[in-house]
């Protein structure tokens, strides 16, 4: 069942936008089944490979919520110009409005908005905008999410156990210095660049102007997937530092309840 899902998000696009003059269905539906086949064989297997977290549910499931809810959304985004209907026309409406609220001086939607050319239609900056909006709001959402599932109902704990070794398989306690240390260390990396990213890759795409043309967002697959990345790949940062902060507090607390219960030897 996650193989499957994980292929229909991804061929989401392609299926739903089969109208439009240009896409690779080839090329979708390769990376569609690599993926698939990559997330059947890590969850069909007791031992772990690369994927962190798989046995401390919702953190995975909140990560696809939000890129499956994130390439939908901007998939009826991108159909309601070439076959509108009920549900796009209200998508785009919805969109335009969170448009406007986000569209203020310095946020992650104004820059990114700023990085086509001066030349670009104004269409295309108001498409922009809305999709930017749209999925940087889902995002934000998912974040709140996953905090909530730590504050309220105790993640990763709340289930049961927790097993380093499988949910953290790139994670070695054995090198680097104090473990916790190493934790809230890489936590605060994560925030920071999730904080950062949004800002980021709007300058450097502008920068690289002369390489990368902006107006390739004028393709609704290359809106789709750019407008996506850019706003899931942050959200995953945010939520993966919270986890390590939090597998952190874990570790620590028990070390405080553990040197809490230690007593001095007895002697005869």
């Amino acid at each position: 069942m996650r193989a499957a899902m994980v292929a229909v998000a991804i061929a989401t696009p392609s299926l739903l936008l089969n109208g439009s003059a240009v896409g690779t269905p080839d090329i979708v539906a390769f990376v569609a089944i690599i993926a698939a086949i990559l997330t059947f064989t890590e969850y069909n297997t007791n031992f772990p490979t690369i994927l962190e977290f798989r046995d401390a549910p919702p953190l995975n499931r909140l990560r696809f919520l939000a890129f499956f809810g994130t390439i939908f959304a901007l998939t009826l985004l991108a159909k309601d110009p070439i076959t509108p209907t009920g549900m796009t026309a209200h998508a785009t409406q919805i969109a335009a409005q969170m448009g406007a609220m986000l569209d203020f001086p310095y946020s992650p939607v104004r820059l990114l908005v700023l990085m086509l050319p001066t030349d670009a239609p104004p269409e295309l900056a108001l498409a922009l905008r809305a999709n930017a909006a749209t999925a940087y709001a889902i995002c934000l959402a998912t974040i709140a999410l996953f905090l909530l599932a730590v504050r309220v109902r105790g993640w990763p704990t709340g289930r049961g156990s927790f097993n380093v070794w499988t949910n953290m398989p790139l994670f070695d306690p054995t090198t680097g210095g104090d473990v916790v240390e190493r934790l809230y260390r890489d936590a605060r990396v994560n925030i920071i660049l999730g904080v950062l990213l949004p800002f980021i890759i709007p300058a450097a795409i502008k920068l690289a102007s002369a390489m990368i043309d902006p107006l390739m967002l004028a393709n609704p697959h290359t809106m789709i997937w750019t407008v996506s990345a850019w706003a899931f790949l942050p959200a995953s940062l945010i939520m993966r530092g919270i986890a390590l902060a939090r597998i952190a507090d874990l570790i620590e607390a028990k070390r405080r309840r553990t040197y809490a219960g230690e007593r001095p030897l007895q002697t005869a």
